[in-house]
Protein backbone atom coordinates (compact mmCIF):
# COMPACT_ATOMS: atom_id res chain seq x y z
CA UNK A 1 0.00 0.00 0.00
CA UNK A 2 1.15 3.47 -0.86
CA UNK A 3 -0.44 6.63 0.55
CA UNK A 4 -0.53 9.74 -1.59
CA UNK A 5 -0.84 12.96 0.43
CA UNK A 6 -2.47 15.42 -0.08
CA UNK A 7 -3.95 16.33 -3.44
CA UNK A 8 -5.08 19.83 -4.42
CA UNK A 9 -8.21 19.39 -2.25
CA UNK A 10 -6.18 18.23 0.75
CA UNK A 11 -7.38 14.64 0.32
CA UNK A 12 -5.23 11.58 0.92
CA UNK A 13 -5.54 8.68 -1.51
CA UNK A 14 -4.34 5.09 -1.37
CA UNK A 15 -2.81 2.78 -3.95
CA UNK A 16 -2.86 -0.97 -3.41
CA UNK A 17 -0.24 -2.37 -5.77
CA UNK A 18 0.32 -6.01 -6.61
CA UNK A 19 3.73 -6.91 -8.00
CA UNK A 20 6.25 -4.58 -9.61
CA UNK A 21 4.35 -2.25 -11.96
CA UNK A 22 7.07 0.31 -12.70
CA UNK A 23 7.78 0.45 -16.41
CA UNK A 24 4.94 -1.92 -17.31
CA UNK A 25 2.12 -1.34 -19.75
CA UNK A 26 -1.37 -2.79 -19.82
CA UNK A 27 -1.50 -2.90 -16.01
CA UNK A 28 -4.96 -3.95 -14.76
CA UNK A 29 -6.05 -0.97 -12.67
CA UNK A 30 -9.16 -0.10 -10.70
CA UNK A 31 -10.04 3.47 -9.72
CA UNK A 32 -12.40 3.12 -6.77
CA UNK A 33 -14.07 6.15 -5.23
CA UNK A 34 -14.63 6.07 -1.49
CA UNK A 35 -18.11 4.98 -0.42
CA UNK A 36 -18.48 4.87 3.35
CA UNK A 37 -22.07 3.66 3.18
CA UNK A 38 -21.30 0.84 0.75
CA UNK A 39 -17.66 -0.09 1.33
CA UNK A 40 -17.74 0.09 5.13
CA UNK A 41 -21.37 -0.06 6.25
CA UNK A 42 -22.53 -2.57 3.63
CA UNK A 43 -25.34 -0.51 2.12
CA UNK A 44 -27.22 -2.32 -0.64
CA UNK A 45 -28.35 0.96 -2.28
CA UNK A 46 -25.26 1.01 -4.48
CA UNK A 47 -22.86 -1.48 -6.05
CA UNK A 48 -19.69 0.08 -4.62
CA UNK A 49 -18.78 -2.67 -2.18
CA UNK A 50 -19.47 -5.35 -4.79
CA UNK A 51 -17.25 -3.55 -7.30
CA UNK A 52 -14.46 -3.13 -4.74
CA UNK A 53 -14.65 -6.80 -3.76
CA UNK A 54 -14.73 -7.97 -7.40
CA UNK A 55 -11.75 -5.78 -8.30
CA UNK A 56 -9.70 -6.98 -5.32
CA UNK A 57 -10.53 -10.60 -6.11
CA UNK A 58 -9.48 -10.15 -9.75
CA UNK A 59 -6.26 -8.37 -8.76
CA UNK A 60 -5.53 -11.15 -6.27
CA UNK A 61 -5.44 -13.65 -9.12
CA UNK A 62 -3.01 -11.57 -11.19
CA UNK A 63 0.76 -11.15 -11.09
CA UNK A 64 0.54 -7.35 -11.29
CA UNK A 65 -2.16 -4.74 -10.87
CA UNK A 66 -3.24 -1.68 -8.94
CA UNK A 67 -6.26 -0.35 -7.13
CA UNK A 68 -6.48 3.38 -6.45
CA UNK A 69 -8.81 4.23 -3.57
CA UNK A 70 -9.75 7.88 -4.08
CA UNK A 71 -11.39 10.08 -1.46
CA UNK A 72 -14.35 11.11 -3.64
CA UNK A 73 -17.34 10.21 -1.48
CA UNK A 74 -20.71 10.45 -3.18
CA UNK A 75 -19.30 10.82 -6.70
CA UNK A 76 -17.39 13.84 -5.45
CA UNK A 77 -20.12 15.69 -3.51
CA UNK A 78 -19.03 14.55 -0.04
CA UNK A 79 -20.67 12.45 2.64
CA UNK A 80 -23.14 15.03 4.00
CA UNK A 81 -24.43 15.88 0.52
CA UNK A 82 -24.61 12.19 -0.35
CA UNK A 83 -26.89 11.64 2.66
CA UNK A 84 -29.01 14.59 1.48
CA UNK A 85 -29.16 12.99 -1.97
CA UNK A 86 -30.29 9.72 -0.36
CA UNK A 87 -33.18 11.59 1.29
CA UNK A 88 -34.22 12.97 -2.11
CA UNK A 89 -33.98 9.49 -3.61
CA UNK A 90 -36.23 8.21 -0.83
CA UNK A 91 -38.80 10.76 -2.07
CA UNK A 92 -38.71 9.36 -5.60
CA UNK A 93 -35.86 11.18 -7.34
CA UNK A 94 -33.19 9.16 -9.09
CA UNK A 95 -29.51 9.62 -8.24
CA UNK A 96 -28.91 12.10 -11.08
CA UNK A 97 -31.97 14.22 -10.23
CA UNK A 98 -31.01 14.22 -6.55
CA UNK A 99 -27.55 15.58 -7.33
CA UNK A 100 -29.01 18.25 -9.62
CA UNK A 101 -31.53 19.32 -6.95
CA UNK A 102 -28.59 19.81 -4.58
CA UNK A 103 -26.82 22.01 -7.14
CA UNK A 104 -24.30 19.43 -8.36
CA UNK A 105 -23.64 17.70 -11.64
CA UNK A 106 -24.45 14.02 -11.81
CA UNK A 107 -20.77 13.22 -11.21
CA UNK A 108 -18.39 15.75 -9.63
CA UNK A 109 -15.27 13.57 -9.63
CA UNK A 110 -12.10 14.36 -11.47
CA UNK A 111 -9.30 11.93 -12.05
CA UNK A 112 -6.21 14.12 -11.75
CA UNK A 113 -5.15 12.31 -8.58
CA UNK A 114 -5.45 8.96 -10.37
CA UNK A 115 -3.32 10.27 -13.24
CA UNK A 116 -0.72 11.51 -10.75
CA UNK A 117 -0.70 8.08 -9.09
CA UNK A 118 -0.19 6.26 -12.40
CA UNK A 119 2.76 8.54 -13.19
CA UNK A 120 4.26 8.27 -9.68
CA UNK A 121 4.15 4.47 -9.91
CA UNK A 122 5.82 4.54 -13.33
CA UNK A 123 2.99 2.68 -15.06
CA UNK A 124 3.21 3.09 -18.85
CA UNK A 125 -0.42 2.21 -19.62
CA UNK A 126 -3.47 0.73 -17.90
CA UNK A 127 -6.39 -1.57 -18.63
CA UNK A 128 -9.08 -0.02 -16.49
CA UNK A 129 -11.40 -2.18 -14.40
CA UNK A 130 -14.60 -0.16 -14.73
CA UNK A 131 -18.10 0.09 -16.12
CA UNK A 132 -17.88 3.90 -16.21
CA UNK A 133 -16.68 5.44 -19.49
CA UNK A 134 -16.03 8.75 -17.69
CA UNK A 135 -13.18 7.09 -15.81
CA UNK A 136 -11.61 6.08 -19.12
CA UNK A 137 -12.02 9.63 -20.42
CA UNK A 138 -10.81 11.12 -17.13
CA UNK A 139 -7.53 9.21 -17.25
CA UNK A 140 -7.04 9.96 -20.94
CA UNK A 141 -7.55 13.65 -20.16
CA UNK A 142 -4.53 13.30 -17.83
CA UNK A 143 -2.47 11.94 -20.77
CA UNK A 144 -2.59 8.41 -19.34
CA UNK A 145 -2.61 5.68 -21.99
CA UNK A 146 -5.68 3.48 -21.48
CA UNK A 147 -5.33 0.31 -23.54
CA UNK A 148 -8.71 -1.18 -22.68
CA UNK A 149 -11.49 -1.82 -20.22
CA UNK A 150 -12.07 -4.79 -17.95
CA UNK A 151 -15.80 -4.93 -17.08
CA UNK A 152 -16.90 -5.56 -13.52
CA UNK A 153 -20.00 -7.75 -13.69
CA UNK A 154 -22.11 -7.07 -10.63
CA UNK A 155 -25.57 -8.51 -9.97
CA UNK A 156 -28.36 -6.09 -9.17
CA UNK A 157 -30.40 -6.52 -6.01
CA UNK A 158 -33.85 -5.21 -5.15
CA UNK A 159 -32.29 -2.25 -3.31
CA UNK A 160 -30.00 -1.01 -6.10
CA UNK A 161 -31.68 -2.09 -9.37
CA UNK A 162 -33.21 1.33 -10.00
CA UNK A 163 -29.89 3.03 -9.18
CA UNK A 164 -28.01 0.75 -11.60
CA UNK A 165 -30.55 1.38 -14.36
CA UNK A 166 -30.12 5.12 -13.82
CA UNK A 167 -26.33 4.76 -14.05
CA UNK A 168 -26.77 2.82 -17.29
CA UNK A 169 -29.44 4.98 -18.93
CA UNK A 170 -28.54 8.48 -17.73
CA UNK A 171 -24.81 8.29 -17.04
CA UNK A 172 -23.74 5.91 -19.81
CA UNK A 173 -22.37 3.14 -17.59
CA UNK A 174 -21.62 -0.04 -19.47
CA UNK A 175 -23.63 -2.49 -17.39
CA UNK A 176 -24.91 -5.94 -18.22
CA UNK A 177 -27.85 -6.11 -15.86
CA UNK A 178 -28.96 -9.56 -16.96
CA UNK A 179 -32.46 -10.62 -17.90
CA UNK A 180 -33.56 -6.98 -18.14
CA UNK A 181 -34.18 -6.40 -14.44
CA UNK A 182 -36.77 -3.64 -14.23
CA UNK A 183 -37.53 -1.81 -10.96
CA UNK A 184 -41.17 -1.48 -9.96
CA UNK A 185 -42.91 -0.12 -6.89
CA UNK A 186 -41.11 -0.29 -3.55
CA UNK A 187 -37.83 -1.34 -5.16
CA UNK A 188 -39.08 -4.79 -6.14
CA UNK A 189 -37.94 -6.35 -9.40
CA UNK A 190 -39.85 -7.92 -12.21
CA UNK A 191 -38.38 -9.55 -15.27
CA UNK A 192 -39.14 -7.90 -18.60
Amino acid sequence: MIAFTPDRHGDEHLAIVRGEVRGLGNVPTRIHSECLTGDVLGSLRCDCRDQLTAALEQLGRLRVGALFYLRQEGRGIGLANKIRAYALQDRGHDTVEANHLLGFGDDERDYRAAGDMVRALGIRSVRLMTNNPRKLDGLRAQSIVVTGRIPLVIAANRHNASYLLTKQRRSGHLLALGEAAVPIAAGELRRA
